[in-house]
């Protein structure tokens, strides 16, 4: 496997140095941070992600604000007392996107949320505690008792939430191969996400960065997104 000097070196080339790749990495949340986020939050988190699968970014970051007004904030409280019926409501409600599957994975993960919060405290609390060494696991878990929260959708929430972790997209994966990591070009076995867990462990005993930052650095060493 190839060190990842190589591959830094190469995204600063390719991004206008070291100075340009920097501004493209993802902000990291503090433990704190994590910790104190709202409930409220991270089920907003997940429907937006969920919604924007599929589906055109800018016209979900445009409708947002009325996301949040159709959804009570988010209020993991309020959305616990509406009944059936007024769930259904929403898949004629133009403030949303007006399926009924994405609705009901909103459902699904109110209850995953206020599961996992009585029994950690908070989901936030949950999510800051879970070791990074082992993100994969993490992604198990949310593909396990959450809803439609596999594959990138998974791990984009915990991107766009801040906790530290990897994002395979294409170039990730095709930085990884060409490193000489020996996984598919979509790794979606528990054998090639063990591999890629590990890859991101040795970079991160190698350099320090935390591994959103190598996720980045990596998708940004090969491809076609030259600066």
């Amino acid at each position: 496997m190839k060190k990842f000097s190589r591959i830094l070196q190469r995204a600063e080339q390719r991004k206008g140095g070291a100075a340009g790749l920097k501004k493209l990495l993802p902000k990291v949340a503090s433990q704190r941070k994590l910790r104190t986020t709202g409930d409220d939050r991270y089920l907003a988190m997940m429907t937006r992600v969920i919604n924007q699968a599929g589906f055109s970014w800018k016209v979900i970051d445009n409708k947002w604000p009325q996301f949040e007004e159709a959804f009570l904030g988010f209020d993991t409280f309020k959305l616990s007392l509406l009944s059936p019926e007024q769930w259904e409501a929403y898949t004629s409600d133009r403030r949303v996107v007006r399926n009924w599957q994405k609705i009901q994975a909103l459902q699904e993960n109110l209850y995953f949320v206020r599961e996992t919060a009585r029994e950690h405290g908070s989901f936030g609390r949950f999510v800051a505690d879970w070791p990074v060494s082992d993100y994969v696991g993490l992604l198990a878990f949310l593909k396990k008792h959450g809803s439609r929260l596999g594959g990138n959708s998974g791990q984009y929430f915990l991107r766009f939430m801040g906790k530290d972790g990897f994002v395979l997209g294409r170039d990730v994966v095709a930085a990884l191969r060409g490193a000489g990591v020996e996984i598919a070009e979509r790794p979606t076995s528990k054998r090639d996400l063990g591999k890629v867990q590990d890859v991101f462990n040795s970079w991160h005993e190698e350099t320090g960065l935390p591994c959103s930052h190598l996720s980045r650095i990596a998708a940004c060493s090969v491809g076609e997104n030259f600066l």
